[in-house]
């Protein structure tokens, strides 16, 4: 593909994938490191232009998913640079981080609910619920057989109810099951 037609494919990419993937990525992290992710996810776009699909929002969405565990565990890591060298020079005073502030009240059942859960399945309701992905495509993202979203899905969403009745949050649109039409 000549570079004329490769930056013309990908501002076509750009224009279908930057609002979710920056939505999706705004409801799994932090602002600054979204901005981030959605950059190394473009990036991975125009390297990879010649493999995105004809449909390059699942496709994209399991890039953005990859570059945002790429970036935890980044972070991860200078955490606990930091802590060693605070241990070994402790800082004069204490900042409140990000972690620190209390959450907001509306949908604070569900939000405990989902970080009870197992991430995997949390991920998975997180796409099927906030992204509107169906299964065919939550299998793109995550790069599995839309039969096996669809078994996950249903013991994900029961664990979720299960946990939600537990935890005395009252139920919602249980029976919604509409998705992303194309």
């Amino acid at each position: 593909m000549s570079s004329p037609a490769r930056r013309e494919r990908l501002e076509e990419v750009a224009r279908e994938v930057v609002e979710p993937v920056r939505r999706y990525l705004a409801r799994r992290t932090d602002p600054a490191t979204a901005d981030d992710v959605l950059a190394d996810t473009l990036l991975v776009c125009w390297r990879r232009i010649d493999e995105v699909p004809d449909d390059p929002l699942p496709w994209a969405y399991g890039v953005a998913r990859r570059c945002l565990a790429n970036a935890e565990r980044a972070s991860r890591r200078q955490r606990r640079v930091a802590r060693k060298v605070a241990a070994v020079d402790p800082p004069a005073a204490a900042v409140p981080g990000p972690d620190d502030e209390p959450a907001g009240a509306a949908g604070e059942g569900v939000r405990r609910a989902l970080a009870a859960l197992p991430p995997a399945d949390a991920e998975l309701l997180r796409l099927w619920a906030w992204e509107g992905l169906a299964a065919s495509e939550i299998a793109v993202v995550l790069d599995t057989t839309p039969n096996a979203v669809g078994s996950r899905l249903t013991r994900a969403r029961q664990k979720l109810r299960d946990r939600l009745r537990k935890d005395g949050v009252p139920g919602g649109h249980g029976g919604v099951t509409e998705r992303r039409t194309r």
